[in-house]
C-alpha cells in the first residue's frame, strides 16, 4: 500500500498533483499496489480532486475521522466528535487564547461562527454561517472536527495552548494552516484508521509506504513500514522522520515510486527523479 497526505505532499502548490505524480500512481496501482489518501481534508475536497484527476480508490479524511469511498462517494465508516466535548474543550481553549474563533467540520458542510474568520476557497458553497458560538453548539450533523482558528497565533503556538487546556481529552493536530488547529475525538488519527484499514486488508504495517509534511502525519509517518518526510515538510517531521524525499514542488513522492518500480517507469523516467 501506499498512503499518502494531499496539500504539500502529493499535491504541488498550485492544489494539484503533476502529471508526473498521476503517471507513477497509475504505474503504482498497475503493479498491484493499493493507493490510499490519508488527509486533513474532507471528502468534499476529495470529490474535486478525484473529478480532475480521475482519483480513484479509498481515502482517510478529516485526519481518520472518516474512511471515504472515492468512486461510490460514500462514507465507509466514521468515528464523531461529540458537541459536549466540542464544546467542553472550546471553552477551555478560549479561556487560554482570547479572540480564538471555532468551526464544525462534518465532511459535507463547515459551520462557523462569527469569530471564526477563516475563508478557504474550497469550501465555497459549504460554509453555513451561524449567528453566535452559543448557537454553534446546537448543530445537528455529525461533527468529524472542531476548527480552532486564531489570526494573531500561529499553528504551532496554538496547540501548545490547546494541550495545556485540554490535556488528553481529545485528539488535537494541525496540518500547517496558519493559525488553525485541527480536534477530534479521543484517539482519533491518520495511523489508528489507516491501520484498521489494513488489517481488514490483511497487509502488514511493513507492507506501506507513507508520505507526509506535517505534524498530523506524523503518526502514518513513524507507522508503516517505510515513511517518507517531504523536504518541505515541517521542521519537527522532518526531526523524527529518518527518510526524506523531494519537495511537493518537486516531485517528491513520484521520485520515490519511480524507483520503487523502476523496470515499468523505465531508466530516463528514473534519471529524471
Amino acid at each position: 500500500m501506499i498512503a499518502s497526505d494531499l496539500d504539500g505532499t502529493l499535491l504541488r502548490d498550485d492544489g494539484a498533483p503533476s502529471a508526473r505524480t498521476v503517471r507513477a500512481l497509475r504505474t503504482a496501482e498497475d503493479a498491484g499496489a493499493e493507493i490510499v489518501i490519508v488527509t486533513a481534508r474532507p471528502p468534499r475536497f476529495v470529490d474535486r480532486l478525484a473529478g480532475a484527476t480521475g482519483l480513484t480508490g479509498t481515502a482517510v479524511c478529516s485526519n481518520g475521522a472518516l474512511v471515504y469511498d472515492i468512486a461510490t462517494r460514500s462514507v465507509v465508516s466514521s468515528r464523531v466528535l461529540s458537541l459536549a466535548l466540542a464544546r467542553q474543550v472550546a471553552t477551555a481553549l478560549a479561556a487560554a487564547v482570547p479572540e480564538v474563533g471555532f468551526a464544525l467540520e462534518t465532511g459535507n458542510q463547515v459551520f462557523y461562527e462569527p469569530a471564526y474568520r477563516l475563508r478557504l476557497s474550497e469550501d465555497a458553497g459549504a460554509e453555513l454561517p451561524v449567528p453566535s458560538l452559543a448557537e454553534l453548539w446546537l448543530t445537528q450533523a455529525p461533527v468529524t472536527k472542531l476548527l480552532a482558528w486564531s489570526d494573531r497565533l500561529d499553528a504551532d503556538t496554538l496547540l501548545a495552548a490547546a494541550r495545556q487546556g485540554a490535556g488528553d481529552a481529545v485528539q488535537l493536530t494541525h496540518s500547517g494552516g496558519r493559525g488553525l488547529l485541527e480536534i477530534s475525538a479521543p484517539g482519533v488519527t491518520k495511523a489508528g484508521t489507516l491501520s484498521r484499514l489494513c488489517a481488514a486488508r490483511g497487509i502488514e504495517a511493513a507492507e506501506v509506504i507513507a508520505f507526509g509534511d506535517m505534524p498530523n502525519d506524523l503518526s502514518v509517518l513513524e507507522w508503516a513500514g517505510t515513511g517518507y518526510a517531504m523536504a518541505n515538510a515541517h521542521p519537527a517531521v522532518l526531526a523524527a522522520v529518518p527518510a526524506h524525499t523531494l519537495t511537493n514542488e518537486e516531485d517528491g513522492v513520484a521520485a520515490v515510486i519511480e524507483r520503487l518500480y523502476a523496470a515499468r517507469v523505465g531508466p530516463q523516467a528514473v534519471a529524471g527523479a
